[in-house]
């Protein structure tokens, strides 16, 4: 995006994006991780009573993000992806081409949905758009995010201020998975990472995250 053409939000695209009821989809491509932070958090902090959900579909550059109770034990052992301290819940993950995030920005309060609640309907979106292409996913309990054959697939967190969440979901799909080698991911040692091409899924990041963007509007919409 040329920087002429930037909104108030610094990554968020001039023209309107899909709209699924009361639901913005956009559509950010691959964008750079500082600059969308802190348009979340600026989002999150000039939005009202009457602003309207969105939810960013997009890529990152390659990055490392902590969450507030990140440690160090679990950092990288070596390299040059950057790292950046943030603030949802959790440890360490990689963000880098080829995964598919969905940023979740919606007002709880209104909804009328909880945080374990809005976990729960994010996990349930992937589950569904996974079995859609014949891949079986699962939770563990007390480890947020989706299990595919025993490994990761997914990774999720959210931060809420005011009401409103911000933070989401990321999917892998046909990324290099050889950063998540050199951290614990998400605090678990050892912990085995997959995506959903090694399961024969021939869609891109852009596609899983459009599907995944308009399950999550659809199911919170439907509630």
């Amino acid at each position: 995006m040329q920087s002429a053409e930037r909104s108030a939000y610094a990554v968020i695209p001039v023209k309107a994006g899909i709209q699924i009821e009361a639901t913005i989809v956009r559509h950010l491509g691959l964008a750079e991780f500082v600059p969308t932070y802190q348009a979340m958090r600026r989002f999150t902090e000039d939005r009202n009573a009457t602003t309207p959900d969105e939810l960013w579909v997009l890529e990152h550059p390659p990055v490392y993000t902590v969450g507030i109770a990140g440690r160090a034990e679990h950092f990288p052992r070596g390299g040059e992806v950057p790292i950046e301290r943030i603030d949802r819940g959790g440890q360490i993950t990689y963000h880098g081409p080829g995964q598919a995030i969905v940023y979740t920005l919606v007002d709880l309060a209104r909804r009328g949905l909880t945080v374990r609640g809005m976990v729960s309907l994010i996990e349930q979106a992937v589950i569904e758009v996974l079995a859609a292409h014949g891949v079986g996913a699962e939770r563990r309990n007390g480890a947020p995010g989706l299990y595919a054959d025993g490994a990761k697939i997914a990774a999720l967190g959210l931060r809420v201020r005011r009401g409103c969440c911000y933070h989401g979901v990321a999917l892998n799909v046909d990324m290099d998975l050889a950063p998540f080698s050199a951290i614990d991911p998400c605090g678990y040692p050892g912990l085995a990472v997959t995506q959903t091409r090694a399961h024969g899924v021939l869609a891109d990041a852009e596609e899983m995250g459009d599907e995944l963007a308009r399950r999550i509007a659809r199911l919170i919409e439907d509630r």
